[in-house]
């Protein structure tokens, strides 16, 4: 399996709102890889959720990272794991997760949720 250099692709910039914890929410609806065994696309939802610490995603760079998957032949689980742990390392939040909802291929849809957790980080209940 070819993997995806994020240190090419993924940008960060200073988070502006450091006093607080907040949620950012982005929904990517046209996120595509390629099946591992069959070739044929997958498609899916991406649903990433994250409360900043020093860093927030730049969302160009995540568009032409999300787009460097098109060709990629890779497993559900497999990539939304990448993704995450790509994700997580660029941006070091306080908390993310990510949800890949696949579209249905031969009856079956799979949905994959991965969740990262800053291990110094006192969560808000308020906010989760």
């Amino acid at each position: 399996m070819n993997k995806v250099n994020k240190n090419e692709i993924l940008e960060r910039f200073v988070n502006p709102q450091q006093k607080e914890d907040y949620i950012i929410n982005i929904t990517v609806p046209e996120f595509t890889c390629l099946c591992p065994k069959t070739g044929q696309p997958d498609f899916a939802t991406l649903y990433i959720k994250y409360i900043p610490k020093d860093f927030c995603l730049e969302l160009k760079s995540l568009k032409q990272y999300i787009v460097s998957f098109r060709n990629f032949g890779t497993f559900h689980e497999s990539v939304a794991n990448q993704i995450c742990n790509d994700l997580s390392k660029t941006i070091n939040p306080q908390f993310l997760t990510l949800r890949a909802q696949f579209n249905v291929r031969g009856g079956i849809h799979t949905s994959v949720e991965i969740q990262y957790r800053n291990q110094e980080w006192k969560d808000s209940k308020k906010l989760l």
